[in-house]
């Protein structure tokens, strides 16, 4: 019973890959048993049941002789619907409660501590975003850069420790985001707002705006 919930879990992780970290595309193969099960740090038992429950969900294939590949027809944009980001759903709770605690205050020791230079990197990555949100391109780079910059702006080596977490939650929340016009509507207004107080050198204002950048990303992604 453990080992098939491990199993689920691995399929979990390698579905992230495909979905979230669009790591492998449709027709992609998969790196080997061997490389794999040690980057996941699983047994290659472990992975092989895995790879089955992907393979009969007809997301990967088993093609003899040559090895595991992302099956070819497969829309990695939709597979929210097939059932299979459910889980991104529960794990963005947890990683926008992260974001909700990490992201006000950050943004208030930014406010103060970063340099003229800085600030205007934090600018530049806010604009950049609107123009990938109007042109419909995908902008988890940027998003991730833009909120880089601002914890970078912080001076705390502590806080840029947990970059690592906070690309999870802008990942997802870009992924979860995509087909709800308001949340994308909402981005382009709340970005504007922080960007707005930190320019203006206002803490209180650029921590407040965050706060309700993060909630209103929570609301509408039904992140509850």
């Amino acid at each position: 019973m453990v080992q098939k919930r491990l199993s689920d879990s691995v399929a979990d992780d390698i579905m992230s890959m495909l979905a979230i970290e669009k790591r492998f595309l449709p027709g992609d193969k998969l790196p080997n048993e061997n490389e794999l099960s040690e980057e996941l740090n699983i047994s290659r038992t472990t992975l092989r049941e895995a790879i089955r429950i992907l393979v009969t969900n007809g997301i990967l294939e088993i093609r003899r002789g040559k090895g595991t590949y992302v099956k070819e027809d497969i829309d990695v944009n939709n597979l929210e619907e097939m059932g299979f980001l459910a889980e991104a759903k529960i794990n963005a709770k947890d990683l926008y409660e992260m974001r909700l605690i990490f992201e006000p205050e950050a943004a208030y020791y930014a406010t103060i501590r970063a340099s003229d230079t800085e600030l205007k990197r934090i600018l530049d990555y806010g604009i950049q975003i609107e123009q990938k949100i109007k042109h419909n391109e995908d902008r988890t780079d940027v998003e991730q850069k833009f909120h880089k910059s601002i914890v970078k702006a912080t001076h705390n080596e502590f806080m840029e420790k947990l970059m690592p977490v906070l690309y999870q939650a802008i990942d997802k929340g870009v992924i979860l985001s995509k087909k709800k016009e308001l949340a994308i509507k909402d981005t382009i207004n709340d970005h504007k707002m922080i960007m707005e107080f930190m320019k203006n050198r206002n803490p209180e204002g650029a921590r407040s705006a965050m706060k309700i950048h993060i909630l209103h990303a929570m609301e509408e992604l039904r992140i509850e």
